[in-house]
């Protein structure tokens, strides 16, 4: 079945370049364009196109404002095109609270090494959130509990291509067998009574608004730190964490090369980086790492993390994927699972893209198997907490 696609955007060069890159795909359609968001809306409405592509700035109506009109009234999945700056990675947020499912950067030489494999991304990405519909507005909105946001003095860094898909073929991601395990639903799990050093979570598409749920959920006494791996490119991860800090009870930051972990805090990897656990479980360390490696696609990579944190904390680590594309996070999952770790992996309907926690679940690696409400519950649950 053709995947129908509304391209929003105030440059003609633009929504042609879209056009040509995504009709040439059999699976794509591109059944017309709009130049401004008060044009996408009324497009929208009429036409019920199954993937919006939106730009942010536009005269007559922005993109942010065009999302939250279109989602009022149709779940309409719709992907994001930003700048790889500070300020473009506040107003990209903006949209995700808005209801936006994922986002790209305008510049596709930002997203690939080559051509072709941009031309690639982009056309998983559309197809990929084209299977899931939007909730409508996010939860990231300010709550009564958010903390006094603080005004950043960070600049933007050096732009860095955002993590491609790991994975080149949707369809065999999407043959992959579903897990047997049927895990206990929260309302009825209890603790397992083992001990743990270290909560760490690895997501990508769709994990903006999933940590933003989970780690709001969790009291400013939370006993344990929190190490987070988010696809994310370097110009956005310190904004996602001033954000994401603003609104949780626990400290949450963008994670600093030689930092001691410290219980109550999480630390978000940088983008562009690799972040790595180091030292032994009573002081553990944080690694911030330049890497240039064309073996890893993904900087950071939820593998490299997870691998790490095995060799320090061994079978005392709690570990969550969330949702996601391509399959980033197994490997590291494999290496936490031989030493004892508890592995956790989102269920299939909460996620935006299944990709990450399919794999998990696929190799035989899943603990249990949990929904994105029930997410910080559990956790809660299983440390005796609260």
């Amino acid at each position: 079945m053709t995947i129908r696609v509304l391209i929003v955007d105030d440059s003609s060069f633009f929504r042609r370049r879209l056009t040509e890159m995504l009709s040439a795909d059999a699976e794509l359609e591109v059944i017309d364009t709009a130049n401004n968001g008060q044009e996408a809306i009324a497009k929208a409405l009429a036409l019920k196109p199954d993937v919006i592509t939106m730009d942010i700035e536009m005269p007559v109506l922005d993109g942010i404002s065009a999302v939250r009109e279109i989602l009022k009234t149709q779940r309409i999945p719709i992907l994001m095109f930003s700048s790889l700056t500070h300020e473009g990675a506040k107003a990209t947020l903006d949209a995700l609270e808005a209801g936006a499912v994922d986002f790209l950067p305008k510049k596709f030489e930002d997203i690939a090494r080559d051509k072709q494999e941009a031309i690639d991304v982009l056309r998983d990405r559309v197809k990929a959130v084209a299977r899931r519909r939007p909730l409508g507005r996010s939860t990231f909105a300010h709550s009564p509990l958010a903390k006094t946001a603080m005004p950043t003095t960070r600049t933007a860094d050096v732009t860095t291509r955002p993590l491609a898909d790991a994975s080149r073929s949707l369809a065999a991601r999407s043959a992959m067998p579903r897990p047997t395990l049927t895990p206990r639903s929260s309302a009825v799990a209890q603790s397992s009574g083992k001990e743990y050093k270290l909560v760490a979570i690895g997501t990508s598409t769709g994990g903006p608004v999933a940590l933003q749920r989970i780690l709001t959920a969790l009291p400013a006494n939370f006993p344990l730190p929190i190490i987070l791996i988010q696809h994310m490119p370097a110009a956005f991860t310190g904004a996602f964490a001033q954000r994401l800090n603003s609104l949780a009870e626990i400290e949450i930051k963008e994670a600093e090369d030689n930092e001691l972990l410290r219980p109550g805090v999480a630390y978000l990897a940088p983008g562009g980086k690799q972040m790595l656990v180091d030292g032994n479980e009573s002081q553990a360390r944080l690694k911030i790492k330049d890497d240039d490696s064309p073996r890893i696609n993904f900087k950071p990579s939820v593998d490299v993390t997870f691998a790490t944190a095995a060799r320090v904390f061994q079978q005392k680590v709690l570990a969550i994927v969330l949702t996601g594309m391509g399959s980033d996070g197994r490997e590291g999952a494999r290496m936490l699972k031989q030493q004892g770790a508890t592995i956790w992996a989102q269920d299939e309907a909460s996620c935006v893209v299944y990709g990450m926690p399919q794999a998990i679940a696929a190799a035989g690696l899943m603990d249990a198997e949990v929904p994105l409400a029930d997410v910080a519950a559990r956790i809660l649950t299983e440390l005796k907490h609260g």
